[in-house]
């Protein structure tokens, strides 16, 4: 285990985007406000960042070189605890209790996939994880967040870009490269509406036909009649529908619905 304890220099002012430093989840369309970690880091640098232990794990030397570089310019002093491997990382997490941020790279020899950051989160699940890789396509970017990680960042990111993700991330944001964000965030509200697609199919035929009904701005009353059914029947299937499709209101659910089929439902598996 080897052990850097960083400087005490300054971030430089170049190339830190202040305005992406506020983006949050919920901004990013990835319909979560809580941060996966106990909370925000102060976003500040040198000794009043609260990260006192960074861990890097990346099992290339010359990029774990890169990234402590980042990191004691952007945080200053600081306990930097360096692995080539997730073993050895969660040897050191396990040793020292918790870090304060581990700067994990996705492609490790022991570990495939999403392996390294799932352990991570299980067995140190306030621990802020940002995900290093050479690969950034959306859907890899989507499912680390939607893992628990706080950010990822390219291997190719520009050292004065990768110290302002780290100021964002230490601020209580998240970090996607920017050429993603827009494909990320579109990715994560497409996976959420086939979520809720499979929600309404759980509807039995005569729930989607109240809800068809819901759409067109009809009350309880004027529903009954419809179908020909007692009120208080409407109002139970109201309500088993808000459960099924997990919203809070029938406004809720006719947003959703008409967001995943304009249409009137057509083309939603049936019951």
């Amino acid at each position: 285990m080897k052990i850097h304890h960083g400087g005490a220099a300054a971030a430089p002012k170049q190339g830190v985007d202040r305005r992406r430093s506020s983006r949050t989840f919920a901004e990013l369309g990835f319909g979560r406000t809580r941060m996966p970690y106990g909370g925000p880091l102060r976003a500040t640098t040198g000794e009043r960042t609260g990260m006192k232990k960074i861990a890097i794990a990346d099992d290339h030397p010359m990029m774990r070189g890169a990234l402590i570089l980042a990191v004691t310019t952007t945080f200053g002093k600081a306990e930097i605890l360096e692995s080539s491997s997730i073993a050895e990382l969660m040897a050191q997490l396990r040793e020292i209790g918790e870090a304060d941020l581990v700067l994990l790279d996705l492609r490790m020899h022991d570990a495939n996939g999403f392996e390294g950051l799932r352990a991570i989160r299980t067995s140190f699940p306030t621990t802020p994880v940002v995900i290093i890789s050479a690969l950034h396509d959306s859907r890899l970017v989507s499912e680390a967040l939607s893992l628990g990680a706080v950010g990822f960042i390219p291997k190719s990111t520009p050292r004065h870009d990768i110290i302002a993700a780290l100021q964002r991330i230490a601020g209580g944001g998240v970090y996607v490269p920017p050429n993603v964000e827009a494909d990320a965030a579109a990715v994560a509200r497409s996976d959420a509406d086939s979520e809720f697609v499979q929600r309404v199919s759980t509807l039995t035929p005569q729930q989607r036909r109240v809800l068809q009904l819901l759409g067109t701005g009809k009350l309880n009353k004027e529903i009954a009649y419809e179908l020909d059914i007692a009120e208080t029947t409407v109002k139970a299937h109201v309500s088993s529908i808000l459960h099924k499709l997990k919203v809070y209101s029938r406004t809720q659910a006719v947003v959703m619905a008409s967001r995943v089929q304009p249409e009137g439902f057509k083309g939603l598996p049936e019951c």
